[in-house]
């Protein structure tokens, strides 16, 4: 049969199936599931939050980007002599596989997992023809979470662009309004701009398809990279528009009103306008080119022959190279079935609800945090409370929130990332060394913060505690989460947390002696919450 794709045409041959080249791919392919099963099941996890709900379509976006470029290539040279380069990308995205495996990672597997399927490619189809089919694999990242650290950055980060554009629409309508950190004070009412007004679950799906849109889009390269660059201003844009208009609703009618539009506008519509946008320019960019094309003529969306093309997949050859493959993924397999991928015995620790309220001269109450900080805390346990003593100017909060688990998306959140939210200030920031000769901990690095909010001061000290780790660096403690994830069988870990104010009529160093005081009187009891092995 013949298909035409605009001024090409390709002759597709109905191919016969060739059984020993279908059984070596069916065994690379049913040999992967067990190495990867744990990207998969966290990938499903992912799937179900409105940050990547787009998930499920990137596969199939990238299947037919895949079979777009067969279609308008010829069937690939009877002898291929340079698959070996795609076995050693096998090889190398087996060893992440096992390494995210060993650290019970499942986002270092699906980074393996997609690594394979490019070297999967390069062997079936040779190097020099099968690196020119990695853009549809490169565009499977796109159905991964982010890491957790970069997540939490950029989520800061367009939290705060969306509180200032939203207040400036705000006020631009002539409605009195302050921003503190990332809440909008409107007099009567306070919105909080959360981490679900980040603009984070728009910029994905806008991404995937901006993407998209410029492998498809028929024109220069620069117009190309325009429309892929323009996903994040346009979702940062759509969002803060969002969030002015709700800060209008709640001015004029109330609190109510504005829920009402938040869950009307949110996902698709604004998806949608965000495509509208797209689709704008891409007709603006046209406008610059001496012969302007129309809409329908500037995209190249043809499906015309994709099922034929698709076929050829049953006529895969046999080779050395697929065979090598096939057992290597096979063996890496076995290997980690065989080790079992035990789960390691549960740490034994005590709860936080059982942790001392009376601490020689300190005594303390116990707080809860609000349940929708809780959900987005996600810690397996933790415990906030106040300690005062006599003779105490003020008192000392200690905060600490600890994880069974680091390795599913949940982890934990460096105050960096969420002091700034709350409308703190760091004033100042750096490191600080604790003399604890008389605890378990000896002498140890904290990080040491002055904050401020308006008038209001306070100083912090904080640091992440896990496996008998105590570091400063939240990227260093994610790292050594992984190695001992591999070496110990272990991710759980901790964040600790001490507070207290500085008076206005007291010295930053009165206020260091003070919560070094219950610094070294609290701290002995942390490892029984907090265990090193």
């Amino acid at each position: 049969m013949t298909t035409t794709n605009g001024m090409t045409a390709t002759r597709v041959a109905m191919p016969s199936v060739n059984l020993p080249g279908m059984a070596w791919f069916t065994l690379l392919v049913l040999g992967s599931l067990p190495l990867f099963w744990i990207g998969f099941i966290s990938l499903g996890e992912a799937w179900t939050t409105p940050e990547y709900s787009h998930g499920p379509l990137i596969p199939l976006i990238s299947l037919y980007l895949f079979l777009r470029e067969l279609r308008n290539s010829p069937p690939p040279p009877a002898i291929v002599t340079d698959r070996w380069p795609g076995v050693l990308v096998i090889a190398a995205a087996l060893l992440v596989a096992l390494i995210g495996n060993l650290a019970r990672v499942p986002d270092i597997v699906t980074y393996g997992m997609i690594l394979w399927v490019g070297g999967v490619v390069l062997t079936s189809f040779g190097w020099s023809r099968g690196i020119r089919h990695q853009l549809p694999v490169f565009h499977l990242i796109l159905m991964l979470p982010l890491p957790q650290i970069l997540y939490w950055k950029a989520n800061l980060f367009l939290q705060g662009i969306s509180s200032v554009i939203g207040v400036w629409i705000v006020d631009v309508m002539g409605i009195p309004v302050y921003l503190e950190g990332n809440v909008i004070d409107l007099g009567v009412y306070k919105l909080q701009v959360a981490e679900a007004c980040s603009g984070l679950r728009y910029l994905f799906p806008i991404l995937s398809f901006s993407y998209l849109f410029a492998i498809l889009y028929r024109g220069p390269f620069w117009h190309r990279a325009v429309l892929l660059l323009a996903a994040v201003p346009v979702a940062v844009l759509m969002n803060s528009i969002r969030i002015g208009v709700i800060g209008v609703l709640v001015n004029a009618y109330g609190i109510g009103h504005a829920e009402g539009f938040m869950h009307i506008f949110e996902g698709w519509v604004i998806f949608m306008i965000s495509i509208a946008i797209l689709f704008g320019m891409a007709i603006a960019l046209q406008r610059l080119t001496p012969e302007p094309k129309s809409l329908g003529e500037i995209i190249d969306l043809d499906f015309n022959g994709l099922g034929p093309i698709g076929l050829r997949m049953l006529g895969i050859r046999a080779s050395v190279a697929l065979a090598t493959g096939a057992l290597l993924t096979v063996t890496a397999s076995a290997a980690w079935v065989s080790y079992g991928g035990l789960e390691p015995d549960p740490v034994e620790r005590r709860s936080f609800a059982l942790f001392p309220l009376q601490l020689d001269e300190w005594s303390g109450s116990a707080t809860r945090l609000d349940p929708e900080v809780e959900e987005v805390l996600a810690a397996s346990d933790y415990l906030a409370a106040i300690y005062a003593a006599p003779g105490q100017a003020a008192p000392v909060s200690l905060f600490s929130a600890y994880y069974a688990e680091q390795n599913r998306g949940e982890g934990i959140h460096s105050p960096e990332a969420c002091l700034p939210g709350a409308g703190w200030e760091i004033a100042e920031f750096g490191p600080a060394t604790v003399d604890m000769s008389g605890t378990p901990y000896g002498t140890f690095e904290v990080n040491r913060a002055i904050i401020e909010k308006g008038t209001e001061r306070q100083l912090v000290y904080y640091w992440f505690e896990g496996r008998g780790r105590r570091m400063t660096d939240d990227v260093a403690a994610k790292l050594a989460v992984i190695y001992d994830g591999i070496t110990k069988g272990r991710t759980d870990g901790a964040l600790v947390r001490y507070v207290t104010p500085i008076l206005d009529d007291e010295t930053v160093d009165a206020a260091e002696e003070r919560l070094n005081a219950m610094l070294e009187t609290s701290l002995g009891r942390m490892p029984e919450f907090v265990p090193a092995e």
